[in-house]
């Protein structure tokens, strides 16, 4: 990937990280990394809530960390094709990063980060409409800090984000009939721990006023 690109966005941005009052680029650090674990919380409570939801919106919500997985690991083997040095190491006249530089081996193109957090979005979008408002902006700031803390080029932001939203879309749409067929099995199942983590389904009334509408 040709760096050049970007490389003066990226010194736009790192000169405004350093500009920056010392609690924002505290706020920037903290969010790069645990926005992630905002977006593991937010896989359990789409699962949680699809546990009295029909097969089909159950079978979504487990998709959503699988498919955030795939992108994950197809994001990681791209490194290994580009092999795309740190622009912390590479650029010159750069303000110093604000988190440590990753060593050489540790690509740059694409953002893994920004990878998790496209794909998490468009997953969790789809299994949890509601929650776009929250979820978009999410990954487009985790993207943003990853090049805001010095760690990647804006390209591989984008690329990245791109990349694992349409990842995680092609596996939720894919394998979304197949598992449902499996939540349908597993709930009526004999009553086990699977059974337990599938949930009830929807409630009698629900499932009338389904009956209903079809």
């Amino acid at each position: 990937m040709d760096s050049s690109l970007t490389r003066g966005l990226y010194r736009d941005i790192t000169d405004l990280a350093q500009d920056s009052p010392g609690w924002l680029q505290h706020l920037a650090e903290l969010w790069t990394e645990a926005g992630l674990l905002l977006f593991g919380a937010l896989f359990v409570v789409a699962w949680w809530r699809a546990r009295v939801a029909d097969a089909r919106a159950l079978a979504v919500a487990v998709l959503a960390p699988l498919a955030t997985a795939v992108g994950y690991v197809v994001s990681e083997s791209l490194k290994t094709v580009f092999d795309e040095e740190r622009p912390c190491r590479t650029v010159e006249d750069a303000a110093a990063s604000l988190v440590a530089c990753p060593p050489t081996g540790d690509w740059s193109f694409p953002s893994n980060h920004a990878s998790i957090a496209g794909a998490a979005a468009v997953a969790l979008v789809l299994a949890w409409p509601r929650i776009a408002a929250l979820v978009v902006p999410m990954a487009l700031l985790m993207g943003f800090s990853r090049v805001f803390v010095g760690v990647h080029y804006p390209h591989d932001v984008a690329v990245g984000l791109v990349l694992g939203a349409v990842v995680a879309a092609v596996v939720m749409t894919g394998a979304a009939r197949a598992v449902t067929g499996l939540a349908t099995t597993v709930r009526a199942g004999t009553p086990g721990v699977f059974t337990r983590l599938a949930g009830p389904g929807p409630g009698p009334e629900a499932r009338v006023r389904g009956s209903h509408r079809a």
